[in-house]
Parts: structure tokens; C-alpha cells; sequence
């Protein structure tokens, strides 16, 4: 049974960073896509950050962009999401998502998602 599990989220202040953690069991990720959304209380889920399999070429959402590093470990079959300068509107749950089956931005297109971690920052 594959399971994504994500930790590193809480309470952080604008301006401060928190680094997102995502382990995964069950299957190896290294020849995957894996990436990060994210979803705002009343708001849709959202495409925050993804590693193409293939390129090793990373894609970032436009409001994240420069702000957030999205890496991968594969000798822990786990990836990350460094997150910088935190604003208010990043609050939301976050959750991990691996193995892309189409375009990236796309929900829909990912086969393996975590339970998210909640990430709330104050202004």
C-alpha cells in the first residue's frame, strides 16, 4: 500500500519560512514526478510546485515563485518544500502528490496524494 505522509507544517509569522517534508512507502518515487499543492479554507486545490521525472525540471505556482524550493531525496524516497518569506495568503493545508499521469497543474493528474499538513501564517 503506497502512503505519502507529510510533516513540517505549523504556526509562523510573515516573513518566515518552514520547510514541508514528504515520506513516502509502499513504492519508490525516484522515477516519478512528485509535487506540492495546496488549498485554502473555502478554495480550490492548488498547483504549488512539481519535479519532473524525466528533466529533473522544476515548475512553481506564479504566487510562490522565487519564494519556494521544491527538492527531492531519493535515497529517502522523500521530498521537500522550502518554504521563504511567508505571507498570510500561503495559509492552507498542504499535501504532497507523486506519480504525474498528465499535465502537471492539474489535480486530476495525480495518482498518490498525502493527508496534508496545515500551514498557517500570521500577519
Amino acid at each position: 500500500q503506497v502512503q505519502l505522509v507529510e510533516s513540517g507544517g505549523g504556526l509562523v509569522q510573515a516573513g518566515g519560512s518552514l520547510r514541508l517534508s514528504c515520506a513516502a512507502s509502499g513504492r519508490t518515487f525516484s522515477s516519478y514526478s512528485i509535487g506540492w499543492f495546496r488549498q485554502a479554507p473555502g478554495k480550490e486545490r492548488e498547483f504549488v510546485a512539481a519535479i519532473n521525472r524525466s528533466t529533473g525540471r522544476t515548475h512553481y505556482g506564479d504566487s510562490v515563485k522565487g519564494r519556494f524550493t521544491i527538492s527531492r531525496d531519493n535515497a529517502k524516497n522523500s521530498w521537500y518544500l522550502q518554504m521563504n518569506s511567508l505571507k498570510p495568503e500561503d495559509t492552507g493545508v498542504y499535501y504532497c502528490a507523486g506519480e504525474l499521469g498528465g499535465t502537471y497543474y492539474f489535480t486530476t493528474s495525480w495518482h498518490y496524494w498525502g493527508q496534508g499538513t496545515q500551514v498557517t501564517v500570521s500577519s
